[in-house]
């Protein structure tokens, strides 16, 4: 099947990209100190706040995507605050599907953070404890550097995961092109004109870009795997 790259088509990669760069690095920094906050947490409150981190996991994207979209509108408080004490309307707008994407591909960050802060020997924390180290630094300096395969994964699997994002980025942002078109929704809209070679070059693209990285991932968690047995 032939490929047909046109403008529209490097427009709606770049937005892709983009999306899934931006959220994969935001939920670095805020799936830290939640995952953190879960591996070493010990209240009552502990399995609800895993549960509503887990949520996306199980609910449908488009559940997820439909009660963002009411909670950005000027019909609620929250909305109605955004858009007339910020100046922000998220519906339709990239900053709303970067919002939905935080939200749909947060527990393919924390979970493999929590997991890592989980696996470390609690004698790294204790020593850094008695040389009298703040637990902030403990955090960033003696934890993080010993947890990179966690940090590696989470960082891949959400970029990966939100290049595939069909559902909520559809109810929230629509298919504006230049605006909230990306890749997964172009193969959606092109095959329902029938301009296969269009879809093609979306879907084979989004393919080797999820085979790359996910390759890439596997090969240095195995090489890190084979340095700590040396």
């Amino acid at each position: 099947m032939a490929f047909d790259l046109t403008p529209d088509y490097w427009e709606t990669l770049r937005l892709t990209l983009a999306l899934a760069t931006c959220t994969a690095g935001l939920l670095l920094l805020l799936g830290i100190p939640l995952a953190y906050a879960l591996a070493h947490g010990r209240g009552p409150l502990k399995p609800l706040l895993e549960a509503v981190v887990g949520l996306p996991l199980v609910l449908p994207p488009t559940v997820i995507g439909f009660y963002l979209l009411l909670a950005f509108s000027d019909g609620t408080a929250l909305g109605r605050f955004l858009i007339n004490t910020l100046g922000l309307s998220l519906n339709f707008t990239f900053a709303g599907i970067l919002v939905g994407s935080l939200v749909y591909s947060l527990p393919f960050m924390v979970q493999p953070l929590q997991a890592g802060f989980q696996n470390l020997p609690r004698s790294l924390t204790e020593a850094a404890y008695t040389l009298g180290k703040s637990r902030r630094t403990t955090l960033w300096r003696v934890l993080l550097p010993n947890m990179k395969p966690a940090l590696l994964s989470g960082t891949v699997l959400a970029f990966a995961h939100t290049l595939g994002e069909f559902g909520v980025v559809l109810m929230i942002g629509g298919n504006l092109p230049g605006r909230t078109r990306v890749a997964s929704i172009a193969i959606y809209d092109e095959q329902q004109s029938l301009r296969y070679p269009q879809a093609n070059a979306y879907a084979l693209t989004l393919l080797a870009v999820a085979f790359v990285i996910l390759v890439a991932l596997f090969y240095v968690t195995k090489r890190d795997a084979s340095r700590r047995l040396l």
